[in-house]
């Protein structure tokens, strides 16, 4: 079964509507500029933030593991130690720790989701899968999906696109409404670098979806200073994006808010990635250029 990092109520950017967010823990990718960075592993874990973390020790007195060390200015979690127990987070009186995953049955899920079926109805919404990327977990969440149009909910997914493309058609695509795929870079070696992984699949499966899916397909382009937000960049995605025929896209505008949370994880943030959103002539800027050579309306 699955780990999901939080279900998102009353979420209004996932899709029309109304909407409950799922978003699951593990994704195929690592991109630097990654908004839920704890999403990216699919094991449990322990975020720690030391800005919190009032150095009371109660931590490190309930841990079974001994995975906490305290210092004159606060904890530290030794990752190679930690198993996420989450002992010390139910002891920690400033919110310093928190544990980053939890299991729900299906049966949980659906009822969960199904709380707020009423707002789905009333708005137009639904529930939206996102992640990290919740095609890792097919089985799961394609029989959540069934459940929820069993019911007449409205379902949509937000992917990477780095999927088995035929068992997604089988386990996936029949209980879909609605497909965000996200595009970031068009240069292999740069979605390598960036990303960890080269793009082929993922432009080989967008491509197919456009074509050939009986749903929506929009492509989500995050506007990353100097990594994705350049002139090249968006050209190449909006020439490639009008050769499988789609001309409708959505610019994301980068949010640093990611990188405390990758810290508080243990990881260290890319060198290149910024520090600062991006403004808003950068933004306006960018999106009069792409919808330039997209020829279409834009929503951003």
């Amino acid at each position: 079964m699955p780990l999901i990092f939080d279900i998102r109520h009353f979420a209004l950017d996932d899709g029309p509507g109304i909407r409950s967010t799922v978003f699951m823990k593990g994704c195929p990718l690592s991109c630097a500029w990654c908004h839920n960075p704890e999403s990216i592993s699919p094991a449990a874990e322990i975020a720690f933030y030391e800005d919190r973390c009032i150095g009371c020790g109660s931590c490190r007195e309930v841990c079974p593991e001994g995975a906490i060390s305290m210092r004159p200015e606060g904890g530290r979690v030794i990752r190679d130690k930690c198993t996420a127990c989450g002992a010390c987070c139910e002891e920690c009186p400033s919110t310093a720790l928190s544990a980053i995953g939890s299991y729900y049955h299906i049966d949980l899920l659906v009822e969960t989701l199904l709380k707020e079926r009423i707002f789905y109805e009333t708005s137009g919404g639904g529930v939206t899968f996102s992640g990290g990327e919740p095609t890792l977990s097919m089985d799961y969440v394609g029989t959540v999906m069934q459940r929820l149009k069993e019911e007449g909910v409205h379902v949509a997914i937000q992917t990477s696109g780095m999927f088995n493309l035929e068992e997604f058609n089988e386990k996936l695509l029949p209980y879909i409404d609605l497909i965000f795929f996200d595009l970031k870079l068009i240069d292999s070696d740069r979605h390598r670098e960036f990303t960890g992984r080269d793009n082929s699949l993922i432009l080989e499966t967008f491509t197919y979806l456009a074509e050939n899916a009986p749903v929506p397909v929009v492509p989500r382009i995050p506007l990353i200073p100097g990594i994705t937000a350049t002139r090249q960049n968006l050209a190449d995605i909006a020439d490639f994006l009008k050769n499988t025929g789609c001309l409708t896209a959505t610019l994301l505008p980068y949010n640093p808010g990611g990188i405390p949370k990758a810290r508080a994880l243990g990881r260290t943030p890319h060198p290149a990635l910024p520090s600062r959103m991006i403004s808003i002539g950068e933004e306006e800027e960018l999106n009069a250029f792409f919808q330039g050579r997209f020829l279409n309306v834009l929503f951003s």
